[in-house]
């Protein structure tokens, strides 16, 4: 089982502001986030600018629109070199095909993550939105309609993860936000879980901003819940606490 890897969000009002959250916490954390904020803040350049600082760049872009503008999309992310990619699986099997193949036809593929049900919405929620399902059974329902695209790297609430590792195998890969450590502000995010039952749980890569951005001393905030992971990790292979 390969260790699971720590996401620090960029989620700062300013590129200057991100540029130095990054440096900050970088040395303790995999992969670097580019959200949706920053990226309409700093555009293509932002994510250069990150990708400078040595660590490979998540771009969550959550791309949900018709096969041909996902497509361009996706080919455009590819160039600007990012690791990860961020589409919606509701966007459906052709728009997903539409953006594995521009990813296949890229000289510098990048790893596409299906969005399946938003860490914010809950089972009201849903409903509101007219789906009769849980949270739990619709992200699995997502993950299961993108086989024909041929994903197989997905992102849901660590509460899903357990039964999408059960049912999708251990060779695919599961992102999960709404990470929080015990005592942590849940903020607006609906299902959570601390960092160590999502690594219990099967996740590949937990995404965790506000605990570490907001705490008196980041970088140590990224140690205390990298150590966390670590030691999860090492009980999940049946080796002794360090």
């Amino acid at each position: 089982m390969t260790a699971p890897l720590l996401c620090y969000p960029l989620d700062y009002p300013s590129v200057t502001s991100a540029i130095a959250g990054a440096k900050r916490v970088g040395p303790h954390v995999d992969v670097l986030k580019v959200g949706l904020e920053l990226f309409v803040e700093g555009g293509p350049a932002v994510v250069q600018a990150v990708a400078e600082l040595g660590k490979p760049v998540f771009l969550d872009l959550k791309l949900h629109d018709i096969p041909e503008t996902v497509h361009r999309a996706v080919a455009r992310a590819c160039e600007l070199g990012v690791r990860y990619l961020t589409v919606h699986v509701g966007g459906g099997p052709r728009m997903l095909t539409a953006a594995q193949e521009a990813v296949t036809k890229s000289a510098s593929p990048l790893i596409l993550l299906g969005v399946t049900v938003l860490t914010s919405m809950d089972a009201a929620e849903l409903t509101r939105v007219g789906l009769a399902r849980s949270p739990a059974e619709h992200a699995l329902h997502l993950a299961e309609l993108s086989a024909a695209a041929e994903l197989r790297s997905f992102v849901c609430s660590p509460q899903e993860v357990a039964e999408l590792r059960r049912a999708l195998g251990k060779d695919v890969v599961l992102v999960t936000p709404g990470v929080r450590p015990l005592g942590a502000d849940a903020g607006d995010q609906k299902r959570v879980a601390t960092p160590a039952t999502a690594v219990r749980s099967g996740s590949s890569m937990l995404v965790v901003g506000r605990p570490i951005r907001d705490a008196q001393e980041p970088a140590l905030a990224a140690q205390t819940i990298r150590a966390e992971m670590l030691e999860a990790n090492r009980e999940q292979l049946g080796q002794k606490p360090s």
